[in-house]
């Protein structure tokens, strides 16, 4: 009995010794998300991140403002709620210092309505919310205009406005509203554009429930997005990798049936 417990006793010292240092040398960071799918696939993320030496802790914010801010202002070092054209968007108007450093997932953004069937039975005169920030509003009118509702001035890019109508035979009416707020406009208007995020929260189907629905395909892909001055740092590159695992994209496939969809 002595002889087998001097042999195992070196091997347990070195195990709790490995699983000490392991934690010793954990690095922690701060990652800013939205309720809904971007939280629960950073929670998939976390236990594989961990065993690679990063401790992930989730804030959720509740609208797609304050998270730059805050990620600018150091109160955290990643966020992952947005895509490039409104990370560019941000960029310019607040003259953010953000990198993005690994594609994410796509939310084909969609068109509800709890009075309208099909969106060809909303009258002349009807209303429409959408979001109110540049991107996603802008997103919203190109949707229409894809879908021949509406057409747009030329060369208005990926934020085209309400001002840039140039036709619009239905006189369709734009009511635009916060994303965050866009669920509720359902009960008072005839269509709401809404974020899958949000149209999740809410207990909408974002692949049945549309009436109108965005190509999965697009600009629209979200991204993990970190200060400028840490993209090269090694953790970045632990989150990334962790976030693109096929753990993780399994987990989006299989949780998400389609209405969210892995993009890198």
């Amino acid at each position: 009995m002595e002889t087998k417990m001097s042999f195992r006793l070196p091997l347990i010292l070195a195990t709790a010794l490995a699983a000490w240092s392991a934690a010793a040398t954990a690095e922690t960071i701060k990652i800013g998300e939205t309720p809904g799918p971007h939280a629960q696939i950073l929670e998939a993320v976390k236990p594989i991140a961990a065993k690679q030496g990063l401790d992930i802790q989730l804030l959720e914010f509740s609208d797609y403002v304050v998270p730059n801010a805050a990620l600018d202002a150091g109160e955290i070092q990643a966020n992952s709620f947005q895509n490039q054209p409104y990370l560019d968007n941000q960029k310019a108007d607040r003259g953010y210092k953000i990198s993005a450093v690994g594609l994410t997932v796509n939310f084909p953004i969609g068109v509800y309505s709890k009075k309208h069937k099909a969106f060809a039975d909303i009258p002349a005169g009807g209303k429409v919310s959408i979001p109110n920030d540049p991107t996603n509003g802008g997103r919203v009118l190109l949707l229409l205009r894809d879908k021949g509702v509406i057409k747009l001035k030329d060369g208005t890019g990926f934020k085209p406005t309400v001002l840039d109508i140039t036709e619009n035979p239905k006189k369709l009416k734009f009511i635009e509203v916060d994303a965050a707020q866009a669920p509720r406009a359902l009960d008072d208007v005839d269509a709401a554009a809404i974020n899958t995020n949000y149209a999740t929260q809410a207990g909408l189907d974002p692949v049945k429930d549309p009436i109108l629905r965005e190509d999965p395909k697009g600009p629209y892909v979200n991204l993990i997005a970190v200060r400028a001055a840490d993209k090269d740092k090694p953790w970045v590159k632990i989150l990334v990798d962790s976030y693109h695992s096929p753990e993780v994209k399994e987990f989006v496939l299989a949780k998400f049936k389609g209405a969210v969809l892995p993009s890198w």
